[in-house]
């Protein structure tokens, strides 16, 4: 979770990096509908690879037998997260300089421009409001830290996981991945 040593940290860097222009507000949103594509396919490559690894089924028609795509399910699950991060900094103006740590500095901007600022807050309130689905509990800061914390988490993970995880734990960590990514992906595009 974030602490606030972590939020001090990211804040300096952002402050940092719009003084030296590796982040630029106000920019044109043209990459937008971009990176809502390579989410929407990335979050279906997780579930395709979810599904094809689960099912035998489906092994033998395709003839890949034995197939075991989790470890890539959770790659896919949290590019769909990044991507979906990226589309929407896109959309607010806010541009990326690509020749450092993308995913680092994305989560950066993130934090600096959506959780910092209370805009994942307010936004998740409206929808709470538009679709009369759920608590204001549910909306609130709560769910501003675990969309936060999901996001961090996943790039942690997809970070470390290699080829020391056997085959349960793997299916175990590629459906939460994909929960996660699922659930991610509906709230930020609620915002995009």
């Amino acid at each position: 979770m974030l602490d606030n040593k972590k939020i001090k940290e990211i804040e300096q860097r952002v402050g940092l990096y719009l003084k030296e222009g590796t982040i630029k507000t106000r920019q044109s949103k043209d990459d937008t509908d971009f990176f809502l594509c390579n989410s929407k396919n990335s979050l279906e490559s997780a579930q395709l690879l979810l599904l094809i690894s689960t099912s035998k089924e489906l092994q033998e028609t395709t003839g890949f037998l034995g197939f075991n795509g989790f470890l890539w399910a959770i790659n896919a699950s949290y590019y769909s997260m990044f991507y979906m991060a990226r589309a929407l900094l896109e959309n607010s103006g806010i541009r990326l300089r690509r020749d450092l740590s993308i995913h680092s500095l994305a989560f950066d901007a993130i934090v600096h421009f959506f959780y910092m600022t209370g805009k994942f807050e307010r936004q998740l309130i409206e929808d709470f409001i538009e679709a009369k689905e759920e608590s204001a509990e549910i909306l609130g800061k709560e769910t501003a830290d675990e969309l936060v914390h999901d996001y961090f988490f996943e790039k942690n993970k997809r970070g470390r996981l290699t080829y020391e995880t056997g085959e349960l734990a793997m299916l175990n960590k590629a459906r939460t991945s994909l929960e996660r990514a699922e659930k991610f992906s509906q709230r930020l595009k609620g915002l995009v």
